[in-house]
């Protein structure tokens, strides 16, 4: 099975981390706009990114300012039985966030989209939790 890995390193506190990945505002600012979240284990996220199908996130795991795993359960045909995984720490002034996307079949050119589309997400959610909390210290 294969897994995409990245990294990244938010000027902001590990809980405003973790509430930019399970809160509506956050997935909207960084992923789509159309959805539906909760945070919930066992609840299913629901996301739109006008393809004709619903990307649809079941919560497997939740751990406040720590950790968030989703398991695809419909989608793109290659993202269903995947996992994404959120680990989320805090290190000094900065938190570290390493997201996998892991149980690929195998390496495909979207495989690889999806890589660099992950790396996009993080940037995002960099910039948000950077720019939308700056007064909040860590």
């Amino acid at each position: 099975m294969e897994s995409i890995e990245q990294i990244n390193y938010i000027k902001a506190a590990s809980l405003i981390v973790y509430e930019a990945i399970t809160k509506e505002e956050g997935l909207a600012t960084v992923w789509t706009k159309k959805l539906k979240v909760k945070q919930e284990v066992g609840f299913v996220n629901e996301f739109d990114f006008d393809e004709g199908y619903l990307t649809k996130m079941k919560i497997t795991e939740l751990e406040e300012g720590k950790k968030v795993v989703w398991e695809c359960i419909d989608s793109d045909e290659e993202w269903i039985g995947t996992f994404v995984s959120f680990e989320i720490s805090q290190e000094q002034s900065n938190t570290k966030i390493v997201l996998k996307h892991y149980n690929w079949k195998e390496k495909t050119d979207y495989f690889r989209w999806c890589g660099y589309n992950w790396a996009m997400f993080l940037k995002r959610l960099k910039d948000h939790c950077e720019n939308e909390f700056a007064d909040q210290k860590i």
